[in-house]
């Protein structure tokens, strides 16, 4: 008797095997003639060949289905094991616009025309600005992006990044080591990936430093090789930051940059580095600006009156 060992790689076997291991159940009712046993992280099956090559196959489209829509059910499973090849089964939703299945099928996409267009903006440059009021979906979106192109392999890995600017608050005198005063401030990033990426494997991801989120300062001398990178709330960056964050472009990478120009905290008189490079860089070829606005808001409904009630102030100064 032929057998074939399996093993889930970066995929949570209960996601895989099902409540009560209802999925493999399934799997042995579409595979009669092999045996297939199941513990921890593999699969052992074990009968003829050519059986055991087909569910080899079929294995390998439920996994990818798994990795990248984080959930499968017995419809699922059905169209899979039937199916003549990878066309068949895919998500129904053909509207281009869903960028990750995120956490239990979520689906997340670009939901306003200017978020749409920093989508087709990252496509198509490595190094996109997406400038806009709080609200507007640049960091949510600039993370599903990052995700998107970590699933398809695009890049080995995501840097999300921040200037530790202190608003008002004086890190120095909070509890904790570097990491704990940091967490809270990286936190909308932190968020974001939580609603694209399941629990367990963005701990897994951070461990092994395929997700890397850290302050400015962490950034200073690398060469940023196959990876997306984010760096948000650029706005609070100086001249010196923001020419040193440029620099570390690397081969194979796509920087993002998101800020909001009228939330700086920069102490007075200093220049906020974001300002500077939408002037310095907007006729550079292969650089794109992406601007948003409150019509791109998707918080609550006051968030927009809000901006638009401070729009009036500062037009009046």
């Amino acid at each position: 008797m032929n057998e074939l060992e399996l093993e889930l790689t970066e995929i949570n076997p209960r996601d895989f095997f099902g409540q009560g291991n209802e999925n493999i159940n399934l799997l042995k009712k579409y595979f009669p003639k092999l045996k297939i046993v199941a513990r921890g992280s593999k699969i052992k099956v074990f009968g003829d060949q050519e059986l055991l090559e087909e569910f080899d196959k079929r294995f390998y489209m439920l996994m990818e289905h798994v990795s990248k829509y984080n959930k499968m059910d017995e419809n699922v499973i059905e169209r899979i094991l039937t199916s003549n090849g990878k066309e068949d089964y895919e998500s129904p939703d053909n509207s281009g616009e869903t960028l990750v299945h995120g956490v239990s099928g979520k689906l997340i996409k670009a939901r306003t025309v200017n978020q749409r267009k920093l989508v087709d903006a990252a496509k198509k440059y490595d190094m996109v600005f997406a400038i806009g009021p709080a609200g507007t979906g640049k960091t949510y979106t600039g993370v599903a992006l990052a995700v998107k192109a970590l699933k398809e392999k695009q890049v080995k890995r995501i840097i999300l990044t921040r200037p530790a600017v202190e608003a008002g608050e004086n890190l120095g005198f909070l509890p904790g080591d570097l990491k704990e005063k940091l967490d809270p401030y990286m936190q909308p990033l932190y968020d974001a990936l939580r609603d694209m990426i399941p629990s367990e494997k963005l701990v897994h991801y951070i461990d092994n430093g395929t997700i890397q989120i850290a302050p400015m300062a962490f950034m200073r001398g690398r060469t940023l090789d196959n990876a997306f990178v984010i760096l948000d709330e650029a706005q609070n960056t100086t001249h010196a930051q923001m020419k040193m964050f440029l620099t570390r472009m690397g081969k194979n990478a796509k920087f993002l940059l998101t800020g909001d120009p009228g939330q700086i905290d920069l102490p007075r008189r200093v220049i906020s580095g974001l300002k500077e490079a939408i002037l310095v860089l907007k006729n550079v070829e292969g650089i794109k600006i992406i601007y948003l606005d409150d019509k791109d808001v998707i918080r609550h409904k006051l968030v927009k009156k809000v901006i638009t009630a401070y729009k009036s102030i500062e037009h009046e100064n």
